[in-house]
């Protein structure tokens, strides 16, 4: 069975057409970064989380949000300031039990759990599992004059989000090269459309919208009273 590390970025990943650093914007009273971190706690697979942010926001986030992210079982580290540099970061304390690692952005708090463990479950068939939303509309390419070249529907597109799954051999090659996955290379998993980026307040308002219309992971009951009674 797969072990997954979960790298969680705050910065900003451009090459994704992502802007303003959203991982500080809370959303219904919370930082989004805390928000997306709670996505990987009490998972079986996942055996470490870390939590990477810039060296001049560092002493201010551990104070924040150092104490909850121990208890949870996630480590704040300090990093570079941009989204590969971040990883690299992580990917020199990676857990030595890992086999693969999940990649994500702290400004996404809204993921679904069923994505997340289709996205988990697919990232043990493939190499490289990266998560989709819906592109709504059609879109037109341009040239750098804003002369229209071609239009395009909608419905042959998707929209690249994260998180994103890979084995570790993946992970380690992708971060040495500093180049992301081509398209031969990953399998996309389709995921819903509340997955949005948070990078300002009016995205927080929606983003709190779309966490209540998710669905709630199953809790386990306990096993026998003494288990429910210990808490």
């Amino acid at each position: 069975m797969a072990s997954f590390s979960v790298v969680i970025a705050t910065a900003v990943h451009t090459s994704l057409g992502a802007e303003g650093t959203g991982a500080f914007v809370k959303v219904d009273g919370r930082e989004c970064l805390l928000r997306s971190a709670d996505l990987f706690f009490n998972r079986d697979p996942i055996k470490q989380i870390q939590l990477v942010v810039a060296a001049d926001k560092f002493e201010e986030s551990k104070r924040k949000f150092g104490d909850h992210l121990s208890f949870a079982g996630a480590k704040l580290i300090s990093g570079p300031g941009a989204w590969m540099d971040q990883l690299a970061a992580a990917a020199e304390k990676l857990s030595g039990e890992a086999t693969h690692v999940i990649i994500h952005d702290a400004a996404r708090p809204a993921v679904s759990y069923t994505d997340l463990d289709q996205l988990i479950a697919e990232a043990e068939k493939h190499p490289i599992a990266v998560m989709t939303t819906p592109l709504r509309g059609g879109i037109v390419e341009i040239e750098d004059s804003g002369k229209p070249l071609a239009v395009r529907s909608g419905q042959k597109f998707q929209n690249i989000v994260t998180p994103w799954a890979m084995r570790k051999d993946k992970f380690v090659e992708m971060i040495q090269s500093k180049r992301e996955p081509v398209a031969a290379d990953i399998w996309l998993v389709r995921s819903s459309s509340l997955n949005i980026r948070v990078v300002s307040a009016a995205d927080a308002t929606l983003a709190k919208a779309m966490i209540a219309m998710l669905p709630k992971p199953k809790v386990r009951a306990p096993d026998n009273p003494f288990e429910e009674a210990q808490w």
